[in-house]
């Protein structure tokens, strides 16, 4: 197979793919424009710095590459940035992803592999949440994976596009190697900022809400270890390779621990006391939110490997210790 282009692939998740891919014997291309992204996260294959947002950048990355398939990671991610800035996510997440595909059609690539969200759900009605769940998003940044999934699935119905729609819960964790691993400005996910408190960079960590209806009170999550992610990416490209089939996929552990419980564990692995202080609910967050991935199971044979919260934190302080000054 020719090379595999990672757009995005200096960031959390698509850096994490990019290591497993080429670890498996692919050639990448990682394609990301570093607004985001942390260059010391693209190790390797090629790194190619260019913009979604500026058409001919694609067009000279396609022109002078013979590529097999694309893995679609980069998208503005913040819920609440997107409430308050829209027009940022619909730019950059929409308006984007069609010079991303216009330029797939101009080389004649038919294969793209689309990282989604749960977020694309909304508030469940069920629990856990299968890929026949109704699709409701609450706010823009799902408005926008949702509407990126439609425009796909149009280009798809068109122009022959094969594509896997990966619909991620809560990504977690770092590469247990400890070579790469989670980096946001700012941070926002539950974990690091946990352990930001647990090193003394952060005095500490708010809890949204102590009064929802679950065992102890806070929210539930489902956490999927960001290294089980990119197996499921390499997972879903043997897919498409072989099979010349789209679907979408729900990727989770299946199973749900509540703030409280991320909190008291990262006490135990780290060793450390980490104060927590009740704040109120934030709007939109909805009590439980745990995945199926029977479908991923059953069609792509992905399976955790790293479900163990324990194990989660434990890579993601290995990781964290390394970062601090």
């Amino acid at each position: 197979m020719n090379n595999i282009l990672i757009v995005g692939g200096a960031g959390y998740i698509g850096s994490h793919a990019n290591k497993l891919l080429s670890k498996k014997g692919f050639k990448t291309v990682v394609f990301d424009n570093l607004s985001t992204g942390n260059r010391e996260l693209s190790r390797w294959g090629e790194f190619v710095k260019g913009d979604l947002k500026n058409p001919a950048d694609l067009l000279r990355c396609f022109k002078k590459r013979r590529i097999s398939a694309v893995m679609h990671f980069a998208a503005c991610a913040y819920v609440g940035e997107s409430v308050t800035e829209p027009a940022k996510y619909y730019r950059n997440n929409v308006a984007n992803t069609l010079n991303l595909l216009d330029a797939m059609r101009a080389a004649g690539v038919k294969k793209i592999i689309f990282s989604s969200s749960a977020a694309t759900f909304g508030v469940p009605s069920e629990i856990p949440i299968t890929e026949t769940h109704p699709q409701s998003p609450i706010n823009p940044y799902g408005r926008t994976k949702l509407m990126m999934e439609q425009i796909i699935a149009d280009y798809a119905a068109a122009y022959g596009l094969e594509h896997v729609f990966l619909r991620y819960f809560n990504a977690a964790g770092a590469d247990t190697s400890g070579e790469i691993g989670e980096i946001h400005h700012p941070e926002t996910h539950l974990i690091p900022l946990i352990l930001d408190a647990a090193a003394g960079t952060r005095k500490d960590i708010k809890v949204f809400g102590t009064d929802y209806p679950t065992k102890d009170g806070t929210c539930v999550r489902d956490y999927v270890h960001v290294s089980d992610l990119a197996e499921a990416h390499a997972l879903a490209l043997d897919y498409l390779v072989k099979s010349g089939k789209s679907g979408g996929f729900n990727l989770g552990n299946g199973r749900g621990f509540s703030v409280r419980e991320v909190i008291e564990t990262a006490r135990k692995v780290t060793g450390k006391a980490i104060k927590a202080t009740a704040a109120p609910r934030r709007p939109g967050d909805p009590p439980v939110l745990i995945a199926s991935s029977a479908r991923a199971g059953k069609i792509l044979g992905w399976r955790p490997a790293l479900f163990d919260l324990d194990t989660i934190i434990k890579t993601a302080w290995a990781w964290h210790e390394r970062r601090i000054p």
